[in-house]
């Protein structure tokens, strides 16, 4: 058995001070955002959504961000997903970018609320035929009996569909999670990290405090 204690590194690509951030913590996203890409991450806008089910058990999954404005961060899912259900019940989620190879990492504190379904089935019809046709296979986090018939419901799918547009399933939506905290944390050396939470004022406007690592 390996030592997992024993697997560590320093923090040195870089500090964080408050002069350095931009007055919107979305505009500062958009910023590291934008630096994550050109340093051609395999997949830059990988996010962790966790939410909590009726239970309070947390659960996470890794979805990808297709949009960002002012009002917050977007997602889509299946609404029939577990993702989908728990923000029913409890639509606080929370989001998380790791991007460790520039020891970085943003978190997102949030309420998910649900795209029109205008907005969605602009998305949707922009995706490639077949990611539109895996989601008409897939009843998205329930039992399946094998890979075959996951399969096989995909092609009954293309078949199906085979002639003219593909519609937008009824199961099928999106979120756009609005921020009230967001977090930035670089690494730093002897793992004493830059953290800055934003935090959202009555008044619209943005407090920013240092937090300790």
């Amino acid at each position: 058995m390996m030592k997992l204690e024993d697997i560590r590194r320093e923090y040195t690509k870089g500090g964080l001070r408050r002069e350095m951030l931009a007055d919107s913590p979305i505009t500062q996203f958009e910023n590291w955002l934008q630096q994550a890409v050109d340093a051609k991450f395999a997949d830059p806008t990988a996010m962790v959504v966790a939410t909590v089910d009726e239970h309070g058990q947390p659960s996470q999954r890794i979805v990808l961000l297709k949009h960002l404005d002012e009002h917050g961060f977007v997602f889509f899912t299946n609404t029939g997903s577990r993702k989908a259900q728990e923000i029913k019940s409890n639509n606080k989620v929370c989001l998380h970018f790791p991007w460790h190879e520039i020891e970085r990492q943003v978190i997102v504190y949030g309420e998910a609320k649900a795209l029109s379904t205008a907005a969605v089935a602009k998305y949707f019809l922009s995706r490639p035929q077949e990611s539109q046709l895996a989601a008409w296979a897939s009843q998205q986090s329930r039992p399946v009996s094998s890979r075959k018939a996951l399969m096989e419901t995909f092609h009954a799918m293309k078949a199906k569909f085979a002639k003219g547009q593909i519609p937008l399933p009824d199961f099928w939506g999106g979120y756009c999670v609005e921020p009230t905290k967001i977090e930035f944390w670089q690494g730093g050396e002897h793992r004493l990290h830059d953290r800055f939470m934003y935090i959202k004022q009555d008044d619209g406007s943005w407090q920013v405090d240092r937090l300790n690592p």
